[in-house]
């Protein structure tokens, strides 16, 4: 997965947030960008040049751990809150827009355990 940013640096300041840990790289007379690797995909944060199409149409879920600590890191760093934290049957979540214009989904799983009763 790739996406574009006018300032890598500080999107990958961003994405860092989630746990994410990133590499810079260049290949042959590329760009210079930066490259994640996780469970086997591939995620890229490329330049923006004035000829390149953005990709902020393209939107980005991921599970976390704590969606609202993790918003509120979000909010700091100057995201947009797209969609507020709720509960859904599928666990919390809340969509941020990062600071490129990039829609992401962030989705807290419940824990198993179960009542006792």
């Amino acid at each position: 997965m790739v996406i574009r940013s006018p300032d890598i640096d500080r999107a990958v300041l961003f994405y860092q947030n989630l746990g994410l840990q990133f590499t810079k790289h260049a290949h042959g007379s590329g760009p210079e960008h930066y490259s994640c690797e996780v469970d086997g995909l591939v995620f890229e944060i490329y330049p923006l040049r004035p000829t390149d199409a953005p990709t902020s149409a393209a939107r980005l879920g991921f599970v976390v751990e704590q969606v609202d600590s993790l918003l509120k890191a979000f909010v700091e760093l100057g995201a947009e809150i797209v969609s507020p934290p709720k509960d859904s049957p599928w666990g919390r979540r809340a969509v941020v827009r990062d600071l490129d214009g990039h829609s992401i989904e962030l989705v807290e799983v419940p824990t198993g355990g179960g009542s006792d009763g």
